[in-house]
């Protein structure tokens, strides 16, 4: 049986001016690192749709050179205009990262044939594995599994994240692996990340990892070397936070909230996401204690 591993869907740090704060950002990668989690660049969580398309090179340039060795790095590419897509991803490929992950183009209605042909291009473009990014809850395109299958064909399409969040998707992207060699899915919705490793997943991609890399870390460490009541607590503690946490509203905005709450120098999103709120921080915050995150963050 393959290794499962993780990666965390790193959030961006910003200063108080909304410019990119790299020391903090480096500083949670160390964070992560330490705790054996490998890095996403530039997701949902890493507020990708706010950066410009330089800031995304210059920080995946300085996030490949500090995790070079230690761990793998994947990066997101995809933006609503196929040709924007392969420039991005032409600029990863040149950096040198593991994996270029694509999420669905947004904004832009696509058909299941404008997908495979958006894929496609870019996946021609690129010596890097590229990886399909599956998210219609915000992009409002889902790659439907019998076009995931079709793309699973393609010489150097590797595999797809799934955060859709519905467990029949995962299932048909996993049936979809079975069968297709080289083609790995990983598990985006946190509460079954476990339950992906046992169906077959390769790994997961977390965002709430940011907040408890440890405890994510600790579901992939323990399904690997076969302690399934191990596992079986991480995860039943890392979905009990999340039914909490998210139960206050938008996930993304939610997790680089806590980090602000535990450790504020990740600085606050971009506008217009979600603004810093006293009565919502105190609810973050007793959140936090009960699972005895508060001050777990390295000054």
């Amino acid at each position: 049986m393959s290794q499962r591993e993780v990666f965390v869907a790193l959030v961006t740090c910003f200063n108080d001016d909304e410019t990119i704060n790299y020391d903090a950002t480096l500083a949670q990668i160390r964070r992560q690192v330490a705790a054996g989690n490998n890095i996403m660049c530039a997701g949902t969580n890493g507020d990708f749709s706010a950066l410009t398309f330089d800031e995304k090179v210059e920080l995946t340039t300085r996030v490949a050179a500090e995790v070079k060795g230690r761990a793998k790095i994947i990066v997101n590419a995809g933006m609503p205009a196929t040709f924007e897509t392969v420039k991005l991803a032409r600029a990863f490929d040149r950096i040198g990262v593991d994996g270029i992950a694509v999420i669905t183009p947004f904004f832009i209605a696509c058909t299941q044939d404008g997908l495979v042909r958006h894929f496609s291009t870019v996946a021609d473009a690129v010596s890097t594995p590229v990886y399909l990014y599956d998210i219609p809850a915000r992009t409002q395109n889902h790659i439907e599994p019998a076009t995931a299958a079709r793309l699973a064909a393609h010489g150097n399409i590797a595999g797809i994240k799934d955060s859709g969040g519905a467990q029949e998707t995962l299932e048909d992207y996993l049936a979809i692996a079975r069968e297709a060699e080289g083609f790995d899915v990983y598990s985006g919705p946190d509460h079954l990340v476990l339950w992906a490793f046992e169906n077959g997943a390769k790994g997961a991609i977390s965002g709430l990892g940011n907040v408890m890399p440890e405890v994510v870390a600790g579901i992939a460490r323990a399904f690997n070397a076969g302690d399934m009541a191990a596992a079986r607590g991480f995860q039943d503690t890392f979905g009990a936070f999340r039914k909490d946490l998210y139960g206050l509203g938008y996930p993304p905005a939610l997790v680089k909230r806590a980090l602000w709450v535990m450790d504020n120098s990740v600085g606050a999103s971009r506008q217009p996401a979600l603004l810093p709120d006293a009565a919502q921080d105190a609810k973050i915050a007793e959140i936090l204690r009960k699972y005895d995150l508060m001050g777990t963050v390295p000054a």
